[in-house]
């Protein structure tokens, strides 16, 4: 049902789940004027112009026009009619100044010790040759393969040897033949 431009004072901003009422602005003759938000389109509207819905359930939509009060009867989205201010604030169109993102400061680097060494010791690694260093990773290399040779041929002395040419390591299960 569509009312005149003007409703019952106890109807007006109550029903409404966000408020479409902007802020008194001055008019040349020193008076304050309220401007109201189009519930479809979001457009200004200023007083006696636009129209005035109200529902079944007592719920008041504002339009700027009778364009906005036609879409929003055949329930079309403002969000997909590109000229409402929703669509434009949703693909971000009239946005004049672009807001830079602000670079966060750059961690500095600290080194610290290990639970195995200390600082110093780091550094001195660091700073060493790379010639030295690769030699000594070598001689790690080569340190290791001979202990691990060693235990190799420590567990082939001690090694429990076969009882014959037929011997079976154990009996396992009969898989019935």
């Amino acid at each position: 049902m569509i009312c005149s431009s003007f409703a019952p004072k106890s109807l007006i901003g109550t029903f409404f789940s966000h408020p479409t009422t902007l802020p008194l602005t001055p008019n040349p003759t020193g008076s304050s004027m309220k401007v109201e938000l189009c519930s479809f389109s979001g457009q200004k509207i200023y007083p006696a112009k636009g129209r005035l819905y109200v529902r079944l359930d007592n719920r008041v939509f504002r339009f700027a026009n009778g364009k906005c009060e036609s879409l929003f009867l055949q329930r079309k989205n403002p969000r997909k009619i590109a000229w409402t201010a929703f669509c434009r604030k949703l693909h971000k169109k009239g946005v004049t100044e672009e807001v830079h993102k602000k670079k966060g400061k750059k961690s500095a680097k600290t080194s610290r010790g290990i639970v195995g060494l200390d600082l110093e010791a780091i550094q001195a690694k660091r700073t060493q040759k790379p010639e030295v260093r690769t030699a000594a990773r070598q001689e790690a290399i080569k340190q290791a393969k001979e202990s691990k040779a060693a235990r190799a041929n420590a567990t082939k002395a001690h090694a429990p040897v076969a009882a014959g040419p037929g011997a079976t390591k154990g009996a396992g299960p009969n898989k019935g033949k």
